[in-house]
């Protein structure tokens, strides 16, 4: 039998197991109910910092948007620098007086977007309003409207290029510059002259100029040499009706200055009867007989159909003595063709 002294050793150890047990017991029920807790407290911070953080990245958002509605879509200007404030919707139908222009011109094109295509290269139809601006300044509609009018197609754009829109990030020059525009390399402004000198400059630009005209003489004979047309052309002296002399200008070729023969148009807005600009370029050059504007055989096209047929009424008398009809210019060749018949027959 076991002595009273061990058995109450034993009674003892019993208890401090079981209290130990406890212990453990209630640790292991514990930690997951703080891990719980813990994490719930690190996701809700997480939240709660991705809501004050949503916010903001939208506000910046928004702002980007609201300064590109100040900058140009084509050039980067910003719309405060013009004192009118004016602009145009880079999408939509073209105002009255570009669509009046086009019709003038007998162009297709009716909207913006297929018009800054045609002249900047840049193509709008799919543009992102939190990307790219909206509107394009009047200074790039200058430029369109210099396209497509009367003056010298030398278009003079601002800018190397078209802008390249990028979406709104940390070092964003659009946030930064959108009170000035998008920043441009400044020209170094020109040293002021004294009285002397601009004398001087103006004396050498006056014999300059005489010079120049004397050589554009000298150059119009030496083309109409070239061409030698007089037989195959008409002469603006035929005309049946005195006109204005800016009109008989207008329909006569800048090179023979006989009346157009199926006349072609350059880049530059110059008329030519096609044989004789065909002439010119392969002996003096691909340049523009009057104006010196780059000019190949490739960038001739035809006229507006309305000048042409202005052009085909015009009325030319016959040379031949005692005949007074009047004819068209396309019907001149057969009218003297028939004459020469009745004389064979007479004969």
């Amino acid at each position: 039998k076991p002595l009273p002294e061990e058995s109450h050793l034993a009674n003892n150890d019993n208890e401090k197991m079981a209290t130990s047990s406890d212990k453990v017991n209630d640790a292991v029920t514990l930690m997951p109910q703080e891990a719980f807790q813990k994490g719930q407290n690190l996701n809700n911070s997480m939240q709660t910092r991705d809501k004050d953080a949503f916010p903001v990245n939208q506000r910046e958002i928004e702002a980007h948007r609201v300064n590109l509605q100040h900058l140009c879509r084509i050039c980067g200007g910003s719309f405060k620098n013009d004192p009118y404030k004016r602009s145009h919707p880079v999408h939509g139908p073209v105002d009255d007086e570009m669509q009046a222009l086009l019709r003038k011109k007998e162009k297709k094109a009716t909207s913006w977007p297929d018009l800054l295509n045609k002249v900047f290269k840049t193509d709008v139809r799919g543009d992102m309003d939190t990307i790219h601006p909206t509107n394009f300044c009047h200074n790039c509609r200058s430029v369109i409207q210099r396209k497509f009018s009367n003056v010298p197609s030398e278009v003079y754009f601002p800018r190397k290029g078209t802008m390249e829109w990028q979406p709104h990030s940390t070092s964003c020059d659009v946030c930064g510059t959108s009170s000035h525009g998008i920043k441009r390399k400044m020209q170094a402004p020109n040293p002021p002259q004294g009285g002397k000198k601009l004398r001087i400059v103006a004396e050498r630009a006056r014999k300059i100029m005489h010079t120049r005209s004397q050589k554009q003489g000298n150059s119009k004979s030496i083309m109409k040499k070239i061409t030698n047309c007089k037989k195959i052309h008409l002469s603006t002296k035929m005309l049946t009706v005195d006109y204005p002399v800016d009109f008989v200008k207008s329909v006569s070729c800048q090179i023979c200055e006989h009346i157009l023969a199926d006349p072609v148009e350059t880049t530059c807005k110059h008329l030519f009867c096609r044989l004789c600009i065909l002439k010119c370029l392969k002996v003096i050059g691909s340049y523009c007989p009057s104006c010196r504007y780059p000019c190949f055989p490739t960038d001739l096209v035809n006229p507006v159909r309305s000048f042409q047929s202005i052009l085909n009424t015009l009325g030319v008398r016959c040379p031949v003595k005692d005949c007074h009809e009047e004819v068209t210019p396309g019907e001149y060749s057969h009218h003297l063709s028939s004459h020469k018949e009745v004389k064979d027959k007479g004969a």
